[in-house]
């Protein structure tokens, strides 16, 4: 075997092996698969719970029109009852009171009393039919005949569905949908672009603050010792990744489907086969069609893959700043600083992958996708939009580039900086380290 694979295999063998990766690699698809599951589950089994509400009506025409929701239980007050007395009936969640001139009033300002917290749905459900009663009220004054019947006509809701002319009149993801599927890829790769990537920085410190590396670097050469610390620590990073993607895929194929009631299932299968009409959930159809998306084994393994790969370039890209920035100071504190070289445009990148993910097309979205140091995080964001291929191809090569010059940066900066202690050299000192033959 040669030094550098050496290196690889120290540098693999020791992290995989480790508790932490072997319980982290279970819990986090298992994990996954909660989230996948449940809102679907709660779409079809979960209540909410139901608040009991005493009305003081003070304008004596609204009350009696307010109908029960599954969140809300009105209770007309009798006329007897003030907001004083009804504050003392323990029966009732909470008191609304509606003032006198609510029908006049431009913005009328309701009153909910109540001893502890009150649940969203309650307040929505209270202002929506209160706002409904008094446009009705106030339409009448134009007496215009059979008006209830006239709003119902004119009522609409429209839906959208994107086809795609470009793949064949397929139907597309919603813009919804696509955003968040991006959003939560490109997190994923932000959290390991950070996470290993510091590992390389901090492994490096360690060896070099217990003077490991001298004699390590007798056998080795730098770049090669460097080379290998990088490699083994991608291929920790694409064994978690993959190992991941094998089980989001059973899990999305067998396991979650088995969770979900059959009409729900249905409705997946009418989405997958391109048949939203026949939707029984139409009013989740966005729910639907992300439960479609992550049962389709295919598209799953499809998003893995790209995840990986560019989880790889980004990482062997960050890794390298990282591993010069780790052998140029003696301990982490001192590399707080330096490391803001590697950590900021990552953060940039995130910054930028929410920007394209809500406009994948956009001149911001297809330029930071293209510059190395923040297309890992873009592109990932874009990809499930269905962006042309030769983007990805250019973003990928471009990466590639990119590592290799980084690469060869990094490895003047290390076969100098691993020799230097007690000293925090600046950035002039380390520019003219590059330019050492």
């Amino acid at each position: 075997m040669s030094k550098i694979g050496i290196v690889i295999e120290r540098e693999y063998m020791e992290r995989v092996k480790k508790k932490s990766f072997i319980i982290t690699t279970i819990l986090m698809p298992l994990l996954m698969l909660l989230l996948m599951a449940l809102p679907g589950l709660m779409m079809v089994f979960m209540d909410g719970s139901e608040t009991t509400v005493l009305v003081v009506d003070n304008s004596g025409s609204v009350a009696t029109r307010l109908t029960d929701t599954p969140e809300v239980k009105f209770r007309p007050a009798t006329p007897d009852v003030t907001v004083d007395s009804a504050m003392q009936i323990q029966d009732e969640g909470a008191v609304l009171v509606i003032p006198s001139g609510i029908l006049e009033s431009r913005r009328g300002q309701l009153k909910l009393l109540s001893n502890g917290p009150v649940p969203l749905a309650v307040e929505s459900a209270i202002t929506g039919q209160i706002n409904k009663i008094v446009e009705t009220e106030r339409l009448k004054g134009y007496d215009i005949d059979n008006l209830d019947k006239i709003m119902d006509e004119v009522k609409s809701d429209v839906t959208i569905s994107t086809l795609r002319t470009d793949k064949g009149d397929s139907e597309a993801l919603s813009s919804e949908l696509s955003y968040g599927l991006g959003i939560g890829l490109t997190f994923i790769l932000y959290m390991f672009l950070l996470i290993y990537g510091q590992m390389v920085m901090t492994s490096i410190i360690e060896e070099k603050s217990n003077r490991v590396l001298e004699v390590v670097v007798t056998s080795v050469k730098p770049a090669q010792l460097m080379l290998g610390k990088i490699i083994g620590v991608a291929l920790v990073a694409v064994t978690q990744m993959l190992l991941w993607g094998v089980l989001l895929s059973v899990m999305s194929g067998f396991i979650l489907p088995a969770l979900l009631p059959d009409d729900v299932m249905s409705d997946i299968a009418a989405v997958q086969m391109g048949n939203s009409d026949s939707i029984g959930h139409q009013d989740s159809i966005e729910l639907i069609q992300a439960m479609a998306s992550l049962t389709n084994v295919g598209e799953v393994i499809g998003l893995a893959a790209l995840l990986t790969l560019f989880l790889v370039l980004g990482f062997l890209l960050y890794s390298s700043i990282f591993a010069a920035v780790g052998s140029t100071v003696d301990n982490v504190q001192d590399a707080s600083q330096l490391s803001s070289f590697a950590i900021f445009p990552i953060i940039f990148g995130l910054i930028f992958a929410m920007v394209a993910a809500a406009d994948p097309m956009g001149p911001l979205a297809f330029w930071s996708s293209l510059f190395p140091l923040t297309a890992p995080m873009v592109m990932v964001a874009r990809i499930p939009a269905g962006i042309p291929g030769w983007e990805i191809a250019l973003s990928i090569g471009l990466l590639i580039v990119s590592f290799l010059g980084m690469v060869w940066m990094a490895g003047k900066i290390y076969r100098i900086g691993i020799f230097m202690y007690g000293k925090k050299p600046n950035i002039k000192e380390i520019i003219r380290w590059i330019s050492y033959k």
